[in-house]
């Protein structure tokens, strides 16, 4: 069965990603895979903000928890999956990355990506 290691090295080695990071709803970093720039413990840290307000707008506007976010920056785009009450996935891409199958894979596969966290 593979691990949350090799979850982390598949998505870090698709084209146009800059970094897989799993990370605990606290912002506490579990794995990661990125480019040497990046501090990843640094960037995990702001996730759980980010998913707190979402989840507090889908309850305002009746769409529930955050299950997916996209975040299009100046140079490049973030993607947060909310895998489970405990885990959280943030893939950095690059603008010109195939994002619509990313996106596709995550969300088809999110039951068995969660079973590895």
């Amino acid at each position: 069965m593979p691990t949350i290691r090799d979850l982390v090295a598949a998505l870090r080695q698709r084209e146009g990603v800059e970094a897989a990071v799993v990370l605990g709803r606290d912002g506490l970093l579990i794995d990661s895979q990125a480019i040497a720039s990046l501090d990843s413990e640094h960037v995990a840290a702001h996730v759980p903000s980010i998913i707190q307000f979402a989840d507090e707008f889908g309850a305002a506007a009746a769409r529930g928890a955050l299950q997916t976010a996209v975040l299009e920056h100046e140079h490049g785009l973030a993607v947060i999956s909310c895998l489970s009450p405990d885990a959280v996935l943030l893939v950095l891409v690059q603008p010109t990355a195939n994002l619509g199958q990313l996106l596709y894979e995550l969300r088809r596969n999110r039951a068995n990506i969660a079973a590895l966290v």
